[in-house]
């Protein structure tokens, strides 16, 4: 295993991260796995040497915690693993019941440190931006959470470059602790955080790590898995031709290489500039064995152009845009322009036909 400093802070993690959205009960979701199906995935990651481990209060909406919580407490020491959770996410039906409120924020800390079992969680993270709350509000309660010794560091995940870029901004202005990790998607099918978000974090000392790196499965060219047939978000996001053009060809240097696409396409995220970390949702010890192996596989030349030749830009994909992402292909023209680009179609072809 690999170890590398988160940002500019002291904090060193494995390069990479045990993902846990996968455990806590099968009543949140069909594709979760329980505490009993969970600990051997945990057991191996931490065998292989991982000692960084991302949990969120919103998965199964509590019980995650309580789940990795008390297997962790059987497999490792405290002081020797890094644990984040995020806040933000609705937890009930109730009014402040998500959010990054002063009050859902300090809430929160203290659920999630409940379920856990433990004193701190080692950073503390805003798992999208709350454009209904004043960023001095909710980056004041992290603050104070921190000087409580809850949490030793804090982050953040999923955001516009914009976005972060006021937090960081309302934290230098009033000398409070900076988010040391953002937590962002990158893969072969979405490569949109590279152009700004990316960058910035380099510029500002800000570790970054990444989820989702198979997209959803898609560059795994599985899927008909459970997830996958039942999460709908996986269609939005990856249901395009360019997506399923950037999976054929994964599957095609896999080939030529004799390996798994999964390696190929975690070696990818593995191999780019500015990625501290990559976040592992294994389903098996033996699907978290591709990661491990994709830490020592090298892209040649050749691959690295095979599997980035077919990306084209796509709209972000973040809690702003669900529902709204348009898709990489051309839209039909509509209302007036229908006919006017129908017309000019057939004129061009009448135009190559006499040119013949």
């Amino acid at each position: 295993m690999e170890y590398v400093r988160l940002g500019q802070s002291g904090l060193k993690v494995s390069r990479l991260c045990l993902g846990t959205m996968n455990m806590g009960t099968p009543q949140w979701k069909p594709w979760i796995f329980d505490e009993a199906q969970s600990e051997p995935i945990v057991r191996h990651a931490l065998e292989a040497g991982v000692n960084f481990i991302d949990l969120a209060d919103f998965y199964s909406t509590g019980v995650g915690e309580e789940v990795v919580g008390r297997i962790l407490k059987r497999l490792a020491r405290r002081e020797e693993i890094v644990v984040t959770t995020k806040v933000g996410y609705d937890m009930g039906a109730y009014q402040n019941a998500g959010g990054h409120s002063r009050k859902h924020i300090m809430d929160g800390i203290d659920g999630s440190l409940a379920r856990l079992g433990m004193d701190y969680v080692d950073v503390y993270m805003l798992h999208f931006f709350d454009v209904n709350t004043p960023v001095e509000e909710t980056m004041g309660a992290l603050n104070d959470i921190v000087r409580a010794g809850k949490a030793r560091y804090i982050g953040v995940s999923t955001m516009y470059t914009w976005q972060f870029a006021k937090i960081m901004q309302v934290c230098e202005r009033n000398g409070w602790h900076k988010p040391i990790n953002m937590q962002l998607q990158l893969n072969l099918a979405y490569r949109e955080e590279e152009r700004e978000m990316i960058p910035y974090c380099q510029d500002q000392g800000v570790g970054v790590s990444v989820f989702s790196p198979l997209a959803r499965g898609l560059l795994t060219s599985d899927l008909q898995s459970t997830r996958n047939q039942t999460d709908l978000f996986t269609a939005q996001m990856y249901g395009d031709t360019a997506s399923r053009e950037i999976a054929a060809s994964v599957a095609r240097v896999a080939a030529k290489r004799g390996v798994s696409a999964a390696r190929i396409a975690q070696a990818w995220v593995l191999q780019r500039e500015g990625v501290a970390s990559m976040l592992v949702g294994a389903d098996s010890p033996a699907q978290f064995d591709s990661a491990l192996a994709a830490l020592n596989t090298k892209l040649d030349a050749d691959e690295l152009h095979e599997l980035e030749r077919n990306y084209t830009p796509c709209d972000l994909i973040n809690d702003y845009t669900a529902g709204r992402r348009i898709a990489r292909e051309a839209r039909p023209a509509q209302g007036v322009f229908a006919d006017t680009v129908a017309d000019l179609g057939q004129a061009a072809n009448q135009a190559v036909g006499k040119a013949a």
